[in-house]
């Protein structure tokens, strides 16, 4: 019995599997964010109610938080009444500026969500 010399035609159908294997490196995305990471640019336009007030001007309108809430980047106020609970997100729109707000949840005591602009006019009423 003699041995047939290997081709390397018959070496790269063996190979053309795992050929795309080393082609490049895919990162998986994990949903991490950095601490120094702020929102994005695009939360600091002025659309909707409250955006753009800073914790003086929220404290002004509805009195004091029922929750305030520090982290590294983001400051939670909460307000409440019988009527409604409104949380504002204030994050600074830049380095050594006055944190804003950039975005508003409102909600019944209950849980349902509410439009915001009306929770903040009840709070107003008070």
């Amino acid at each position: 019995m003699t041995r047939r010399p290997f081709r390397p035609v018959a070496a790269a159908f063996l190979l053309m599997p795992l050929a795309g294997c080393g082609a490049g490196s895919v990162v998986p995305r994990t949903g991490y964010v950095p601490p120094s990471a702020g929102p994005p640019a695009s939360a600091f336009g002025r659309q909707g109610p409250l955006m753009g007030y800073d914790a003086q001007q929220l404290t002004r309108s509805f009195g004091q938080p029922r929750l305030d809430i520090r982290e590294s980047t983001v400051r939670k106020l909460q307000f409440a009444n019988g009527r409604c609970v409104l949380d504002a997100y204030l994050y600074a729109p830049a380095r050594g500026k006055a944190p804003v707000v950039t975005h508003v949840d409102a909600r019944t005591p209950a849980g349902s969500d509410v439009d915001p602009a009306a929770c903040a006019a009840a709070l107003q009423a008070k």
